[in-house]
């Protein structure tokens, strides 16, 4: 075991503001995972009212949607909650990747973590079990991973 003292994010999220970005797109899911975001967030002290919802078209507006956000100011995290399922052409492979690079490259410049709680799956049922069922709620875990890095952050 390490000697070293360690900054550690503390998981409460008393006095911070996150806006959460969905996706309209397979809402059955995605409703799923705002819900598991939006309860981690209450759980660890969030104030209802500093949580703000922006529904998007799918995925693919994410990036831009987020960057608009940041222009804006005023959040501590973003949330982006999603949900991509294969299908049989490379559709798939091109959003994944672009929302990814899209959104890291947005958290990079502003210095805001952005929450990856975008489902990339290969079928329906393997997307349901990250949304709240036998693989978790990947929007929670989403929210969590925001949470700890605000608060690392804030310590260096």
């Amino acid at each position: 075991m390490s000697q070293l003292e360690a900054i550690e994010g503390q998981l409460r999220a008393e006095g911070l503001r996150f806006a959460l970005v969905a996706s309209r797109f397979n809402d059955f899911i995605v409703d799923r995972l705002i819900n598991g975001a939006e309860d981690y967030l209450v759980r660890h002290g969030a104030d209802r009212s500093q949580l703000e919802l922006i529904r998007v078209p799918g995925s693919f507006e994410m990036p831009v949607v987020v960057k608009k956000l940041m222009d804006k100011g005023g959040y501590d995290g973003i949330i982006c909650l999603g949900a991509i399922i294969r299908g049989a052409t490379p559709h798939f492979d091109y959003v994944a990747a672009e929302v990814s690079k899209g959104l890291a490259n947005v958290s990079i410049q502003y210095g805001v973590p952005v929450g990856y709680g975008i489902l990339t799956t290969d079928s329906l049922e393997q997307a349901i079990e990250r949304a709240g069922s036998k693989a978790g709620n990947k929007g929670a875990e989403a929210a969590h991973a925001v949470l700890e890095t605000v608060r690392v952050l804030a310590q260096i």
